[in-house]
């Protein structure tokens, strides 16, 4: 219990400088509004057009994909590095973590989330 009690103190120490660290920030900062900070930044010629487009929503899904996938990728080298060490029980888990990432690709691919209309 002792433990999680420490954890717990540096978690909220840690919150809360961040916390203390935005308010101070937002205290002192000077208010200067202007419409001008609003606008879509180019480098030397005048903006045109709206910055705010709508993107298609097929790139968040390859986005998502990505990072699932890189994540695998980052569990499997250590993983890989150590074979011979870990023993069973550990090639067993790889093996249900890797079948569950490829269950769930396989039932996007199948509902057609990766599909690009």
């Amino acid at each position: 219990m002792q433990a999680y009690l420490t954890i717990a103190v540096f978690a909220l120490t840690g919150f809360g400088f961040v916390a203390a660290a935005l308010i101070i920030s937002r205290m002192l900062r000077p208010s200067a509004p202007n419409p001008r900070k609003l606008e879509t930044y180019e480098c030397g010629p005048l903006p045109f057009g709206d910055a705010w487009r709508q993107f298609n929503m097929h790139y968040y899904l390859f986005a998502l994909l990505f990072v699932v996938f890189d994540v695998e990728a980052a569990f499997l080298f250590p993983w890989a590095l150590a074979f011979k060490a870990v023993g069973a029980y550990a090639v067993a888990e790889m093996i249900l973590f890797v079948g569950l990432l490829g269950f769930g690709l396989i039932y996007a691919w199948r509902r057609g989330a990766i599909e690009w209309e």
